[in-house]
């Protein structure tokens, strides 16, 4: 029985597990970079009966899905994955399992955008190491500043907390969030358009759906101040990506810190590129050694129980 591990960037996947109750059944196929089409995908992934998605980097929608006859088990880390057609594979008989995580790997990523942004520690050090004069940057502290959190789920409350240790302000709204919720997190709840207005940072903690795509456009990012910053470690699609190049090259807001895009990887001519008012890490927020120290021991464990006949983490 052949396996296809996908999109290991890293070259880590065979190191981060014990393979062996699965490697005198099965043969496994790294594949570290991306595909550069779904039709690339569909042409490579022929023959595999076992393939192991690393998150959302390679959609499996129905096209994708019904492309390829002989897939039984499909395999994503994490416990869920919106860019899999789970009707489609239930359709065709493909029994779909997902993986644990560790922690909150996001929260610093988010955070270390933000200090990246106003303390430019990463920019500096370059600077030192190419032999340049002593300091340039006059940073800002965080300590005192808004923090307008747009989404108050599990790491939305997660970033509240370690903002608080920073001694910031938090604000926060989402459509169902309530003054209650609020006051039990306690932070202060404000309406979509005062979070905009008074926060001196936009941190975004949503999951992308029909109701959060395009959220943020061009009249959310006009309340903004032109000395705030918006920082995206959840999904690309929430900003309208159109809006946000707009204001940041007219220096409408100070700047934004990005990990993740509407089309990923980044293309290399993608305006983001250029800015000096963007700080952008190419989608890092779940990549942690102790995360992947999670995910493909669970990978292993869910290709040895469907092959015993016993799914475990089967994602509906």
């Amino acid at each position: 029985m052949r396996a296809a591990i996908l999109d290991d960037y890293q070259n880590v996947a065979m190191k981060m597990a014990d393979w062996s109750p699965v490697s005198k059944d099965v043969d496994i196929k790294v594949f570290n970079a991306p595909f550069a089409s779904q039709a690339e995908a569909i042409k490579a992934l022929q023959g595999f009966e076992i393939v192991v998605g690393m998150r959302e980097r390679t959609p499996f929608p129905r096209k994708v899905i019904e492309a390829l006859p002989d897939l039984k088990l499909l395999i994503t880390t994490g416990a869920k994955n919106n860019s899999f057609d789970i009707a489609a594979c239930t359709e065709r008989g493909v029994t779909v399992c997902g993986t644990g995580g560790f922690g909150n790997p996001t929260t610093g990523i988010a955070f270390g955008l933000m200090l990246e942004l106003t303390r430019r520690i990463g920019f500096e050090n370059a600077r030192m190491k190419k032999g340049e004069p002593w300091q340039i940057t006059l940073g800002m502290d965080l300590e005192g500043k808004t923090l307008g959190i747009v989404g108050l789920g599990k790491l939305g409350l997660r970033a509240a907390n370690v903002a608080k240790a920073f001694g910031m302000k938090v604000i926060a709204w989402s459509q169902n969030l309530t003054p209650e919720k609020c006051k039990e997190a306690g932070v202060e709840y404000a309406s979509k358009e005062d979070l905009f207005r008074n926060a001196d940072f936009v941190t975004i903690h949503l999951v992308l759906s029909d109701r959060s795509r395009g959220l943020i456009g061009a009249k959310e990012l006009g309340l903004m101040k032109s000395s705030a910053y918006i920082v995206n470690t959840a999904r690309g699609p929430i900003i309208e990506e159109k809006a946000l190049i707009a204001a940041l090259q007219g220096k409408q807001i100070a700047g934004a810190g990005l990990d993740v895009f509407d089309v990923e990887p980044l293309p290399l001519d993608h305006p983001y590129r250029k800015l000096d008012n963007a700080v952008i890490t190419p989608h890092l927020g779940y990549v942690s050694q102790q995360n992947y120290a999670k995910y493909f021991p669970d990978i292993v464990e869910d290709i040895r129980a469907w092959l015993d006949k016993k799914p475990v983490r089967v994602i509906k």
